[in-house]
Formats: structure tokens, C-alpha cells, sequence
């Protein structure tokens, strides 16, 4: 076994399995650029080599994933291409990643399992995509993937509205495997990554591409919404969803003359 420590990733390698540990507890594994460029290089390297058979993405502490690091995303455009470059990478690696997730996972923390193969969630699990809500748009194709997995109703409840979904919910409507005890979630995932690197890898490899089907509809709307979101980015919206998301009040998003 070899464990590596990085700046918020712990990685773990471990009978043809590379480990993804988002390691902010503290933080509730809020992603950084340096984050984000450790898991895009990691996918690169467990793409690369013939050894690993596939990838467990998790977080530390009581939260899989609170999204992007606001502070850290607002500083300048390196936290936007870093995660971009990831959300590529996840889209487009050719191996099975199996996720545990616990607590939140809001933002990219929902929207990357989008990408995963099989997702197991602790009862506490609570799923959020609050694009609308800061002024920008979805990511990693969530835009696309979100009412092709769970149908447009279910999908504009948490990408328009913003809305949480509980374990239960995700479960329903097919955005993960399975409900797993808390303290029994990450060795159920380790032991389905096991069960999937012991498979025969070829065959895998072309049932997974089977099924998850064209891939050039979901890296143009990954292109897509990255234009928005930049455009977004820059919009007095956003400007005001996210001062007083800082702030700690209700944005005020009313027009002039509306009524």
C-alpha cells in the first residue's frame, strides 16, 4: 500500500486501486485549485497505467464535498481552469470510479458523480446543486446529465429551485447505488472497487463504454456550460449572490421595475 499526502488529497494505492481522499475536514473537503489539480493528475496517471483497474473517490470528516472553495475560487481564474481541467478528466477517463459519500455534497460534489460508476451514500447524505442560487450555471454537464438520469422534474427541483436531495431521494431516483451504514460505507466501496478490478478488464472496459454510450454530447455541454459559467461569473447576480453569500444575509436579486 502506498499512501501519499498532498494539499487536501490523500491518495491511496492499494491492489490496483489509486484512492481519492478530499482531506479538508475541517473545511468540509471544499475544493481547492491545488485540489483539483492533484485529482485531475491522479486521473491522468490511473488512465496511464495498465496496473490500475479502477478509481474510490471519498471524502474525510462528516462531509463528502462542499463544493468549490469560495475564497479560493473568487481569487483569480486558476480556481476556475483547475476545476474545469478535472471536471475533462473525470468525464473522460476510461476506468470504473466508485464514490462514498457522507454529509453534503453540494456543487461539484454531486455533479462529479454524475461521472462515477457506482456511488454508495451514508443515511445523512445530502445532495445540493445550488448554481441558480449563487447567479451561475451547473457543471460537468449536469445540466444534461441530471434530467437524463432522474427526469426533468426531479432534475429542475435541484438545479433550478436548488433544493436538497436526501439519500433516500438520490436513491429513487438512480443517482446512487446504494444506502450503506455510515460506519460501514467506505469498506463497502473499497470491496466494490475490489470486485470490479477482480473483473476481466477488457470486457469491462467495452460494457462501461456500452453503457455509458457517445461521449462527445456531454464534453460539448461540459464546453457549454463553462462559457456560461464564465460569462455568469462576471454578472451582477453572481456579484450579489455571492456578497451576500460572504456576508451572511439573503441576496437581494430584484429588478428595477419588477413587480
Amino acid at each position: 500500500m502506498t499512501v501519499q499526502l498532498g494539499e487536501g488529497i490523500e491518495t491511496i494505492e492499494s491492489g490496483g486501486i489509486i484512492e481519492l481522499h478530499l482531506d479538508r475536514a475541517d473545511k468540509k473537503n471544499a475544493l481547492t485549485a491545488c485540489m483539483y489539480r492533484t485529482m485531475t493528475a491522479a486521473l491522468g496517471e490511473a488512465s496511464q497505467r495498465a496496473d490500475i483497474d479502477a478509481v474510490l473517490i471519498a471524502g474525510k470528516g462528516d462531509a463528502f464535498c462542499a463544493g468549490n472553495d469560495l475564497k479560493d475560487f473568487l481569487a483569480g481564474p486558476e480556481g476556475g481552469q483547475a476545476a474545469f481541467e478535472f471536471i475533462r478528466a473525470i468525464a473522460a477517463f476510461g476506468k470504473p470510479i466508485v464514490a462514498a459519500v457522507q454529509g453534503l455534497a453540494v456543487g461539484v460534489g454531486t455533479t462529479m458523480l454524475f461521472h462515477c460508476d457506482l456511488v454508495y451514500a451514508a443515511p445523512d447524505a445530502r445532495f445540493v446543486m445550488p448554481f441558480v442560487n449563487l447567479g451561475i450555471v451547473p457543471e460537468a454537464a449536469s445540466s444534461l446529465l441530471a434530467p437524463m438520469r432522474m427526469g426533468h422534474a426531479k432534475a429542475a427541483s435541484m438545479l433550478l429551485l436548488g433544493e436538497p436531495m436526501d439519500a433516500v431521494g438520490a436513491d429513487k431516483v438512480g443517482l446512487v447505488t446504494g444506502i450503506v451504514v455510515a460506519s460501514d460505507l467506505l469498506a463497502v466501496a473499497r470491496a466494490k472497487a475490489a470486485a470490479l478490478a477482480a473483473k476481466p478488464p477488457q470486457a469491462l472496459a467495452h460494457t462501461r463504454r456500452l453503457m455509458k454510450g457517445d461521449i462527445v454530447p456531454i464534453l460539448e455541454r461540459i464546453e457549454e456550460e463553462a462559457r456560461l459559467f464564465r460569462e455568469t461569473m462576471q454578472s451582477a447576480e453572481a456579484r450579489e449572490a455571492f456578497t451576500a453569500f460572504f456576508e451572511k444575509r439573503p441576496p437581494n436579486f430584484r429588478r428595477e421595475g419588477k413587480p
